[in-house]
This record gives C-alpha cells, structure tokens and sequence, in this order.
C-alpha cells in the first residue's frame, strides 16, 4: 500500500476512507442489530439506510455499476447478511487503483494482445 501512496492523492485517499467507513458502519448496523431489520425488503429502516448509504457512496465515488447489485442484494431477507456495501467499495477502490496506475504507466507502454512489440 505504501508503494502505491504517491500516486493516489490526498483527496481521493479521503472519499474512499469515508467510503469504505460508511460502507463498514451500514454493513454492521445491519449485520448486529439484526432484529430491527428481519424483514429485509419490507422494513422501512432497512430501505432508508440502504438508499442513503447508496446516495452518499455515488456523491463520495460516483456511480459504479457495483453499488446496483450491493442495494438489490441489501433488499433481499437474509442475504442483507452479506456486507455488500462493503465489497462494492472495495471493488471500486480496486479497479480505480489498476486504472490510475495504468495511467501513470503511459500509453507507450500498452500493448495489444496479439501485437508484436520490439524491445
């Protein structure tokens, strides 16, 4: 991690640690306090957390396609269980990361699969 600290600025190392709190924080609300929202899709609570959840991760990282399958499976009793929220930021901090150091790599250093590059 440390490798790669210069090349993701203060900023963005911000509003994904915010992201990834959030993410941590709403997972666990409904991973513990279990009882308040057993009915999965038909509890008012559940429905709330999980749309502010998505709005304030999409206003943190934008959208990403992964927050879409996080809040349908967060609607579905008993497989709310699984911290998705959590898995989706990760995923997008991890794709983000491969492409900000593809980036930096520069464009002359790609090369197409079945292209032959001299050395």
């Amino acid at each position: 991690m440390k490798l790669f600290d210069g090349l993701i600025s203060t900023a963005d190392r911000w509003r994904f640690r915010s992201a990834m709190v959030l993410a941590l924080a709403a997972d666990a609300l409904q991973i513990f306090v279990f009882p308040a929202f057993a009915e999965g899709a038909l509890s008012p609570a559940d429905d709330v957390l999980d749309i502010a959840v998505a709005g304030i991760l999409v206003r943190l990282l934008g959208w990403h396609w992964e927050f879409l399958p996080a809040f349908a499976g967060e609607l579905v009793p008993g497989v709310d269980l699984v911290p998705f929220w959590t898995l989706a930021v990760a995923n997008v901090y991890r794709k983000w990361k491969q492409t900000s150091i593809s980036d930096d790599d520069g464009k002359e250093s790609q090369v197409i699969e079945g292209e032959y590059k001299s050395s």
